[in-house]
């Protein structure tokens, strides 16, 4: 080997350990460079405020059950008339718009209980071993009952609702009487109102206080709340009130004669309960309280009796 060529050589030999050897730096800079910088992503994420760390970071909630609802909420909504959306908000706002409750999660839930009920009802007739045709029938009972339990409930809770407003009202139209003929104005009184009491009725007039502060006329926002409720007492106050502004009749005086009126129909309404009692318990008494009552005067009677008969 000659030495121009072993000079060659281990030229080249020093010139590849020299790249090798600032690759290798280079790698080992970018590695604790790329460590420091998720150290560093990593503390900055753990001090970020939790809003931000939500965004970031969402939970199980956000990543699985909201989509998992919302396909169910598509699904429910095909399912269900054009006009299922206007009856639901309607629906809503007499139960009083619960929290949580949206029309897409109320879609969510008929398609949700359909499928259940279908489940029921397909493991239910398996495991008894029923008919064809009795198989059908109750599997599709009870997808229908899945299907229509949210409408129900809703409809208990509008229920329970319209049932706290109308104990509520008179006493409510009182201190608004009160109020306005201690000077105050109709909407000051209102607020009053809503403010100082507490229940559904007050949280419908601070939707229609919202409501007339978002730009809404006075005149309408009573007869949104007259038609959000189902109460025929409420109409008619709301009715009276929009009649009272239009035709410039003291509210003081509108205010006395409501009330009065609303005293007289919670009294005629407490009798109309009265009455019904009696009809009411007709049927638990035939059915369960006589039988009972003879049992226990007759009962010993009969004993002696058949013991008498017996020895005899």
């Amino acid at each position: 080997m000659t030495p121009t060529l072993m000079l060659a050589i281990g030229t080249t030999a020093i010139f590849l350990g020299i790249v090798l050897a600032l690759v290798a730096a280079g790698v080992m800079s970018g590695a604790k460079s790329g460590v420091s910088r998720s150290l560093h992503l990593l503390e900055a994420f753990t001090n970020a405020p939790a809003s931000m760390q939500a965004e970031l970071d969402p939970g199980f909630r956000e990543r699985v059950l909201n989509p998992t609802a919302r396909w169910f909420g598509r699904v429910g909504r095909r399912l269900t008339p054009y006009d299922h959306a206007d009856r639901m908000r309607t629906k809503l706002d007499a139960a009083g718009n619960p929290a949580g409750m949206t029309l897409e999660r109320i879609n969510a839930a008929k398609a949700i209980g359909l499928g259940i009920g279908l489940v029921i009802g397909v493991i239910a007739t398996l495991a008894l071993g029923l008919g064809v045709l009795i198989a059908v029938v109750i599997t599709v009972g009870l997808a229908l009952a899945g299907f229509y339990a949210i409408d129900y409930w809703l409809g208990r809770k509008a229920a329970d609702r319209m049932k706290a407003v109308r104990v509520e009202l008179a006493d409510s139209i009182d201190l608004l009487t009160i109020s306005v003929e201690a000077g105050l104005g109709f909407d000051a009184a209102l607020a009053h109102v809503a403010k100082n009491t507490d229940g559904p009725l007050a949280e419908e007039f601070r939707r229609v206080l919202q409501e007339m502060q978002i730009g809404m006329g006075r005149s309408d926002a009573l007869r949104a709340l007259g038609n959000r409720s189902n109460l025929p007492e409420l109409r008619s106050f709301t009715t009276a009130m929009v009649q009272a502004d239009a035709f410039g009749i003291p509210v003081g005086k509108v205010l006395r004669v409501q009330s009065s009126e609303m005293r007289i129909k919670r009294r005629q309404l407490a009798e109309e309960k009265a009455q019904k009692v009696p009809v009411k318990i007709l049927m638990p008494l035939i059915f369960f309280i006589l039988p009972t009552l003879f049992i226990v005067v007759m009962g010993p009677a009969a004993l002696l009796a058949m013991d008498s008969f017996a020895g005899t």
